[in-house]
């Protein structure tokens, strides 16, 4: 037991250090092994760093707080570089550890692992990307899309917009357009916002930025010409304070510029500053949250004792939370799978997906985890993988991030047939025989 708690001290040290591969504990026989894709390096670290550091912390915070019902936690990072053979070579390099549950983080990498996953049987958690039609779990038996989709996204903002101008029949004739990360990301919006078109009479135009997106003048220059009324920003990295300063350059009011949650973070406008006065972007439930008792625990219970991973002043940031609650809900789902397979035991990938379907954290539940005001509750099924569809905008001031409209949620009568329909397809085309309710375990 003194080796192995050696052991555990010298990962941490090494995780503090910053290496770019991040060693962390390795998995153990009496540990929960949780696999951390990152990318700390190439175009997009400067978004993928926080996340990244969000993301260990709070592990380092379970095992501070005791482990998960006296189960330590272990990790292992693993670079992608946002690159999805990377991403692969990462899954099929640590899946054999005793993996619990990998997020991607990319929805590429999540495109390349929908495959994998149902044979190596770990579950997938894609929280705010992936394939919007895998919060289907009828198909989609081990993806997560928890607590939002690119469609979630898509339709809010539309919603967000015509409320804006006086309801959805007022967006009839107006011109929106994407600027998207030419990506299976960036694309995943489009099916539903040419359903609202369609619906509103709006007229939409796709405009792709090629990787890493820091060209964009030609873009740009479609926009100046087009005049639409609204652009919505489906970046990611320096694609997204590209866009921001190529929107100063060219005159258009960031008033009417809205990003997606992943083209909202202060590194998309530090670099811009007072002049991306007036943009919004979603966010994933959270926003800046320095006063939240989580981001406190993370502050007093791992940072002070010197266990820190990245800087402290980011502790609370937007990518950090983003980062920090996509580890809670890792964690929280095999303390679910506990509740019914062994408190205190180590559970299989194969016994923690029953726990992320059975998600159950009710308003009282995400209070004691430190959460309050920070997220909404999540309640999951096995047909429903995702198990949220509220969201907020938050809209920049120059300086800092503020709240900027009330919850948010998607529409479900228009989310539920073309989730259905997309997943009946991929069905089709896999031949994978759709779950029923009442095949579930109970």
């Amino acid at each position: 037991m003194k080796l192995k708690s050696l052991a555990l001290a010298a990962s941490i040290v090494a995780a503090v250090a910053g290496a770019t591969t991040a060693p962390a504990a390795f998995a153990q026989a009496k540990e929960q092994f949780f696999p951390v894709l990152v990318y700390r390096t190439g175009p997009y670290a400067p978004n993928g760093v926080p996340f990244a550091n969000g993301y260990v912390d709070y592990l380092k915070l379970v095992n501070a707080k005791g482990g998960i019902n006296g189960v330590k936690v272990s990790f292992e990072e693993c670079e992608t570089g946002y690159a999805t053979d990377r991403g692969v070579e990462c899954y099929e390099r640590l899946k054999g550890k005793g993996a619990t549950v990998f997020q991607p983080l990319s929805t590429g990498i999540t495109f390349a692992l929908t495959e994998k996953a149902p044979i190596d049987k770990i579950p997938l958690i894609t929280s705010g990307y992936g394939r919007s039609e895998s919060q289907d779990g009828g198909v989609f038996k081990w993806n997560f899309p928890l607590v939002g989709t690119y469609w979630v996204a898509a339709d809010t903002l539309i919603q967000h917009l015509g409320k804006k101008e006086g309801g959805l029949d007022k967006l009839k004739g107006k011109k929106i357009a994407l600027v998207y990360h030419d990506s299976p990301y960036g694309k995943e919006p489009i099916p539903l916002l040419q359903e609202r078109a369609k619906m509103h009479g709006f007229e939409l135009s796709t405009l792709p930025v090629t990787h890493p997106g820091v060209e964009q003048k030609s873009t740009w220059l479609q926009i100046r010409q087009s005049r639409p009324d609204y652009v919505l920003l489906w970046g990611w990295g320096v694609m997204n304070s590209a866009a921001l300063k190529e929107a100063v350059a060219t005159g258009y009011p960031r008033e009417k510029m809205y990003g997606v949650w992943w083209a909202g973070a202060e590194p998309d406008v530090k670099d811009v500053g007072a002049a991306a006065k007036g943009y919004s972007a979603l966010t994933l439930q959270h926003g800046v949250e320095m006063n939240a008792k989580v981001t406190q625990d993370v502050l007093n219970l791992v940072h002070a004792k010197g266990q820190g991973t990245g800087p402290k002043d980011e502790v609370g940031q937007v990518l950090y939370m983003r980062g920090l609650s996509a580890a809670m809900l890792a964690v929280e789902g095999v303390r679910r799978a506990q509740e019914r397979f062994g408190k205190g035991k180590v559970m299989t990938g194969e016994q923690a997906r029953w726990g992320y379907e059975n998600l159950a954290l009710d308003q009282k539940k995400l209070d004691a985890l430190g959460f309050a005001g920070v997220m909404r509750p999540v309640s999951t099924s096995c047909i429903d993988h995702m198990g949220s569809a509220w969201v907020r905008l938050h809209t920049w001031d120059g300086a800092k991030w503020g709240w900027s409209s009330d919850w948010l949620q998607a529409d479900e009568m228009i989310l539920k047939p073309m989730v259905r329909a997309a997943a009946d397809k991929y069905a089709a085309e896999k031949k994978i025989e759709r779950r029923k309710p009442e095949d579930c375990q109970s």
